[in-house]
């Protein structure tokens, strides 16, 4: 790795390091295709993970999201971005081994302390080389192809995602059909390709040229910059709405995949092409939510598409009644369908509108005391999540409607909560609190619902005539802290006239 940088880089040394971010950007997606989401939720419960431990595992990675901000003063101090990410990433990829190792090297006592620690530092070293990456890529991807590039960098990433994903679901059913008492070890091969992935991600990351950074000088202080965003009423009322938002949708949303696995006993396979089509929906409908944004609000968006998810939140509740019924997999279908149309809406808007909020000249640093509170409730909900699961493993709460007559008696269920549906149920009536919260924010421009919705049905209908485990939720609270260098705690000082032109 060429660890120098360079005041200014040559049209070729961009177009080479673009193509290798394509392919970085390719690698790192199929690492993280076949080593976390539903891949490594269903190894956990294999190994025998509880429902406290699964919620462990989702809080791990927004949590060390915030292992950014301290991440500033590393690059600042060092100055060579691409060997700060090389390095982390190196790092964090590492400790993949010892998912490999698991199934094969530790006692069972031990499996789930290893894949707790070894989720924590992987995320810890991600979130080091994510806030050195971000500042170095601002920088290296000229600025008039910054659209284009990511948004076509992004759908290859997707387009390669969903057949990897189906291909290792379907192979993790074979190998468990053909090794039952080796199911774990088909694991191993799943994330020793990720592994595999990992190595080629970091060296063509470390191919890619990086500019010198621009110099900079003392700025504000942190506790400032955190407490700035809370002396503004309006943006206050919005992270009340968003905090409580993130922390309703994460107190159920970690939980689907085991519910699936566990309760409903679906092969791993079908969750994961569940999963896959979510994900899909949203892709598709990413461009209908922003067509709407555009023409009337964000907030209007957001009351649109946020009771539309809790609505599939609560329906989860029906997938059961008490036990799988003939409508369970239609329903499934339904509530990943509408899962993923929704959250293209919240996660698009909820972005949006914190840009649109914050006062003039200040949206890096509202949208960075937006992020650090978002991922605070994404972090601890899933934590208090599984902890209520288990609470709730011994209670149920059921209705009924009876019906008697001469010669027959019909008996009707109506309500059945048991374990994981007292939690779908609690998050249902916390995102309508927040939803509560959201009437107090104050945007620009707004129109009203029904309005929205009567246009909305006909673009709707387009994508859906084409297409005839929900995706997009950890962008809720994703940051770009790296750039808090330049607009918190650092002045960047004005730079020398240069006549030529931009990259």
């Amino acid at each position: 790795m060429r660890s120098k940088t360079k005041e200014k880089l040559t049209v070729d040394e961009v177009r080479i390091g673009l193509r290798y971010l394509i392919k970085d950007g390719l690698a790192a997606q199929i690492m993280l295709t076949l080593t976390s989401g539903v891949f490594l939720v269903a190894f956990a419960l294999n190994l025998g993970a509880s429902n406290f431990v699964i919620g462990l595992l989702a809080a791990i990675p927004p949590l060390t999201q915030l292992i950014q901000i301290p991440s500033i003063y590393l690059v600042e101090r060092i100055r060579e971005r691409r060997k700060i990410s090389v390095i982390s990433y190196s790092l964090s990829r590492f400790f993949l081994i010892f998912l490999i190792l698991i199934p094969l090297v530790f006692s069972h006592r031990m499996t789930l302390y290893t894949i707790v620690i070894t989720i924590l530092f992987n995320s810890v070293f991600n979130a080091v080389g994510g806030c050195s990456l971000n500042s170095w890529i601002h920088d290296f991807v000229p600025r008039r192809r910054l659209g284009t590039f990511f948004s076509k960098r992004l759908s290859l990433s997707w387009g390669i995602s969903i057949p990897i994903g189906l291909a290792a679901g379907f192979f993790l059913d074979q190998w468990k059909q053909a090794y039952p008492d080796h199911a774990l070890e088909g694991y191993s091969i799943l994330f020793s390709g990720g592994l595999l992935m990992a190595v080629l991600s970091v060296y063509y990351l470390s191919r890619i040229p990086e500019p010198r950074m621009s110099d900079v000088e003392s700025g504000r202080s942190l506790r400032d910059i955190i407490l700035q965003p809370f002396r503004y009423p309006n943006f206050r009322h919005l992270i009340l709405f968003l905090g409580s938002w993130n922390f309703a949708v994460n107190l159920a949303a970690p939980f689907f995949t085991v519910y699936m696995l566990k309760r409903l006993q679906l092969s791993l396979s079908i969750v994961v092409a569940l999963t896959l089509f979510s994900q899909l929906i949203s892709a598709a409908f990413f461009r209908v939510w922003g067509r709407f944004a555009d023409r009337y609000s964000q907030k209007t968006i957001l009351r649109i598409s946020g009771p539309l998810f809790l609505i599939c939140i609560l329906a989860w509740t029906f997938t059961t009644m008490p036990e799988k019924h003939l409508f369970t997999v239609p329903l499934l279908i339904g509530i990943h369908l509408f899962s993923g149309i929704s959250t293209a809406g919240v996660t698009l808007a909820s972005g949006n509108i914190g840009l649109k909020t914050a006062p003039k000249g200040q949206a890096t640093s509202y949208l960075a005391g937006l992020s650090i509170v978002n991922s605070l409730a994404a972090g601890f909900a899933p934590i208090l999540g599984g902890k209520l699961i288990d609470f709730f493993s011994s209670r149920e709460l059921s209705m009924s409607l009876q019906w008697s007559g001469p010669s027959e008696k019909w008996i009707i269920p109506t309500l059945n909560l048991r374990q994981w549906d007292f939690l779908f149920f609690m998050a249902f009536f916390l995102g309508l609190y927040s939803l509560h919260r959201l009437a107090v924010v104050k945007e620009e421009g707004e129109v009203k619902e029904k309005i929205a919705i009567r246009e909305m049905i006909w673009e709707i209908a387009r994508p859906m005539r084409v297409l005839s485990s929900v995706g997009g939720l950890r962008q809720l609270i994703q940051f770009p802290f790296s750039i808090l260098r330049q607009s918190l705690f650092f002045k960047i000082k004005p730079k020398r006239e240069n006549n030529g032109k931009d990259e």
